[in-house]
């Protein structure tokens, strides 16, 4: 079963099979354009009103389950119950000029990273094109009744966004088409899904690609990120750069600091040579601490140090603010916390 994010136009119409052709640009609009309930598309009649709230497929896919706001409002997160059970995140970031949803595209994640909530609480299901579409449009209108105006999406939450590719590319579309966002404010992360980076080279949209790198040898990443035992280094720098040969693109490398592990001089050496061959952007990342992996995130100086180590080495690289921590507003964190799905999280440690 479906739900109302997940029609397409034609779909939309097949529900609306005995009204007049423009009311389905109606919905369409009242949809996307503002996120309305039936209830409150006041230009359609009553009736209409009342037969899409009752409709199967006009059913909306996400309810909340959770919600939390820190940061003194600056900063949203939404536990989401699907149809099914599973729960998904979303968060809600509002900085000077701009306001961010980090969206989840699928519910858990097989990635298995060690240091990531999600991936230490293994694989549900992909979600819905849907499913991932109505997180953007509840974020864009709890961002307008803020007085604020939803201007990036980034798909960094639950999930391998790329391991899910067809409905992930769609929502993409959608984003872009129907919610109005450019194609250079939508950011797709993957911890380095090879075939999947090569398929967005060939893509119309020249989105933004965020590769979780987290580590710049093999050793160490496959320790971290163990599809680099699939997908090595030197394969994900090569398909990398074919993404930024098809024109128009831009990437950037997201680096999760943490303590001892890979936030040393060696580390950041490894990391601007690779940084430099891509011409890309460094994002470094202080870890969130999660139950199962119990080594810290860099401290705030040595941050700092490793900041200046990049920019020594002609490499661009910020540092992101962490945002939520008392909201538990890493990826996985708060389905973790409060979701009716905990599950035990089994300890994990890197080896010497």
């Amino acid at each position: 079963m479906g739900s109302r994010y997940d029609l397409t136009r034609e779909g939309l119409a097949t529900v609306l099979d005995d009204e007049p052709r423009y009311r389905a640009d109606q919905v369409w609009e009242a949809l996307y354009q503002r996120g309305a309930e039936p209830a409150e598309m006041t230009n359609l009649p009553q009736a209409l009103r009342r037969h899409l709230a009752e409709h199967p497929d006009f059913r909306p896919a996400l309810e909340l389950a959770h919600q939390s706001i820190s940061d003194g409002g600056e900063t949203a997160k939404w536990l989401w119950r699907l149809a099914d059970g599973r729960e998904v995140e979303t968060v809600l970031m509002h900085y000077p000029g701009r306001s961010t949803v980090c969206v989840s595209s699928q519910a858990g994640c097989a990635m298995a990273c060690s240091f990531c909530a999600t991936g230490q609480a293994g694989f549900d299901r992909n979600l819905s094109t849907g499913e991932i579409v109505e997180q953007a449009v509840h974020a864009r209108r709890a961002a307008a009744e803020a007085g604020r105006r939803l201007s990036n999406v980034v798909f960094m939450g639950m999930g391998e966004p790329l391991a899910n590719y067809d409905r992930t590319w769609e929502a993409v579309e959608r984003i872009h088409g129907d919610l109005g966002l450019s194609a250079r404010h939508i950011t797709v992360s993957t911890v380095g899904v090879v075939p999947g980076i090569r398929r967005l080279a060939q893509e119309a949209l020249p989105v933004t690609l965020a590769v979780s790198l987290h580590a710049a040898n093999d050793d160490l990443r496959e320790q971290l990120v163990p599809l680099n035992r699939r997908y090595p280094l030197a394969e994900v720098e090569a398909a990398c750069a074919e993404y930024l040969a098809a024109g128009g693109r831009r990437m950037s490398i997201e680096w999760a600091l943490i303590d001892g592990v890979n936030d040393r001089y060696s580390d950041a050496a490894e990391l601007a040579a690779i940084a430099r061959r891509l011409g890309a952007h460094v994002n470094l990342i202080p870890l969130n601490r999660t139950p199962g992996f119990p080594t810290l995130g860099t401290a705030a100086e040595d941050v700092r140090t490793f900041r200046g180590w990049l920019t020594a080495l002609d490499v661009n690289a910020t540092v992101r603010r962490n945002r939520g921590n008392d909201i538990d507003a890493a990826c996985g964190q708060l389905r973790a916390t409060v979701g009716s799905g905990r599950r035990t999280i089994p300890v994990r440690a890197l080896s010497d």
